[in-house]
């Protein structure tokens, strides 16, 4: 299925918390909290007005959301690379699989590519994500600061061969952690 995708506006985010809520009510996997997420990370210093991006129909009917925020990879002398996170990417379920999550993910990094940011990292389906070219973090010495299993730690290169020149360990928005 064919979506507009656009950057979200003030207008958009009482749907986009409903459609948040509904897209993750029924997985295990899910904490059902990432509406709230959405909410504090656009209120932190992360966030960029541009990578919160949503799916509507031809009606205006959003139906899906993304949001890529600032993270900062810190080596260990204390060197700083500047990168992305994609969390979370939601859809609303009766509309899911029909390839709007797809859709949004492709925008959002155009987007960041166009913006200038080398690399995305998530915490994700280790089958879903690498059709995008995301691959293990640990394979490009990237860590992140809590536990996750190492399959679900993914990194992306944006920019080609960005990642040879970044290594660290991720700093996250305290957002994430309220």
């Amino acid at each position: 299925m064919k979506v507009k995708v656009r950057q979200e506006t003030e207008a958009d985010y009482d749907a986009v918390f409903k459609l948040t809520e509904e897209a993750f009510r029924s997985l295990d996997i899910s904490d059902h909290r990432e509406q709230f997420l959405v909410q504090r990370l656009r209120h932190s210093d992360s966030f960029i007005p541009e990578l919160s991006m949503v799916a509507c129909l031809n009606d205006g009917t959003v139906v899906g959301h993304i949001l890529l925020t600032a993270i900062k990879i810190v080596e260990d002398k204390g060197l700083v690379h500047h990168a992305l996170t994609l969390a979370p990417v939601s859809v609303l379920p009766e509309y899911q699989n029909q390839n709007i999550g797809s859709q949004l993910i492709v925008a959002a990094q155009n987007k960041a590519l166009e913006m200038g940011y080398k690399a995305i990292v998530l915490v994700g389906h280790e089958k879903y994500y690498p059709r995008f070219g995301y691959e293990l973090c640990s394979k490009h010495n990237i860590k992140l600061p809590f536990d996750a299993p190492a399959v679900n730690c993914m990194v992306m290169e944006i920019i080609p061969f960005a990642l040879n020149e970044i290594k660290g360990t991720v700093q996250y928005d305290p957002a994430f952690f309220e």
